[in-house]
């Protein structure tokens, strides 16, 4: 009797056995020699995720390691606040650090809660050892780390991983931590950088002239959240900066994130008529009706997606029209608060390129489903 596997070639099993699972593969690698070889064969493990909330239970050790070595993009998940999940995950990465230098990008994602007080420091340790030794990193993103991230971090990935295309490091941390010079630092030692999340707490005038610069290669995006009390005392980033960037790089998308921990006025003072902003966020404690007016008045040409969390009333219902009319590029529109039948007849009407969408036209039962549009 044929061994399983052996009516397959290789190749196919492998492109079969990259759909699945880790603790899938595992058990695929012990059927037979041919599922093992097809399961532990390099193009599987290219792009990988892995929860070590649940899948590295039971896993062995030897199977794992021996594959480690062929990953090229990894999407790590965690449970901070539980014990064998977080230790799993510092394991694996300092596994990764030790066995694999041709990392190319990197994903952690915190699932629930962090205990209090928790800074995160092993975790964070693991992070600084693998960028010390995957120099071949080009994507590094941090957004769903909620612990807080420093300088050091920073400076130890500008200076080991000179190839870095992508870095973000706008997570949902209460203390800003990262300064504007380490941030120039990382401009400077990677020049490939095309993508970068911050708090605007980071960022400087002097960063965006040297992203302006004309030797500088083409900038993407940047994703820009004001949550933290840093952010609400960062200087001004003057409209004439903003706009000699979107002039030295057309196709930027800026995203806009904006938290309640920022002060009305402060909030005038990030929204500049310049910034090309593609995605704006906002969930502020004080006005909501200017920032909306000013989204519909100064980016109509760039903004495709926003997301508003503010108390129902007429005059937002107004704005939310005004932009329907204006922006007609939006793809996703989501209100977080009931609106009237006309706010939804705008957007229909105005925008054909609409896609997804949260208006609703009376209290419903949380969480809210978008609607697609077909």
């Amino acid at each position: 009797m044929a061994e399983p596997g052996e009516q397959l070639p290789e190749e196919v099993l492998a492109l079969i056995f990259r759909h699945l699972p880790l603790r899938d593969r595992a058990a695929a690698a012990r059927v037979c020699r041919a599922w093992a070889a097809a399961a532990t064969c390099s193009t599987v493990w290219h792009n990988t995720n892995i929860s070590c909330d649940c899948e590295l239970e039971g896993m062995q050790p030897q199977y794992l390691s021996a594959c480690l070595d062929h990953v090229q993009n990894l999407r790590l998940e965690f449970v901070p606040s539980r014990e064998p999940s977080r230790l799993a995950a510092i394991e694996l990465l300092t596994a990764l650090a030790g066995r694999n230098p041709e990392l190319r990008g990197l994903c952690l994602e915190c699932r629930g809660e962090k205990r209090l007080f928790d800074s995160g420091r092993d975790v964070l340790d693991a992070v600084h050892a693998l960028c010390r030794a995957a120099r071949a990193l080009r994507h590094l993103d941090l957004r769903r780390l909620p612990f807080t991230l420093d300088d050091a971090l920073v400076l130890q990935v500008a200076h080991g991983c000179p190839e870095l295309c992508s870095l973000f490091l706008d997570n949902s941390t209460l203390v800003g931590s990262v300064g504007p010079g380490s941030v120039l630092e990382l401009l400077e030692a990677c020049p490939c950088l095309r993508a970068l999340g911050l708090h605007l707490a980071s960022l400087s005038r002097t960063a965006l002239e040297a992203l302006a610069a004309p030797d500088r290669a083409p900038f993407e995006l940047l994703a820009l959240r004001c949550a933290c009390p840093e952010d609400a005392r960062a200087p001004p980033l003057p409209n004439e900066a903003w706009a000699e960037l979107s002039r030295r790089h057309p196709g930027l998308a800026v995203e806009l994130e904006l938290e309640p921990a920022l002060p009305a006025e402060s909030v005038t003072r990030v929204l500049q008529p310049a910034v090309p902003v593609a995605a704006l966020r906002l969930s502020l404690s004080g006005d909501t009706v200017g920032p909306v007016r000013f989204a519909a008045r100064h980016y109509a040409a760039t903004l495709s997606a926003l997301e508003v969390r503010a108390a129902a009333s007429a005059e937002l219902n107004a704005a939310l029209e005004e932009l329907a009319e204006r922006c007609a590029g939006l793809r996703e529109v989501h209100c977080f608060c009931v609106v009237r039948p006309s706010v939804l007849h705008a957007f229909r009407t105005h925008c054909p390129r609409l896609r997804s969408y949260t208006l609703k036209l009376t209290r419903e039962p949380h969480p809210w489903r978008p609607t697609l549009v077909t």
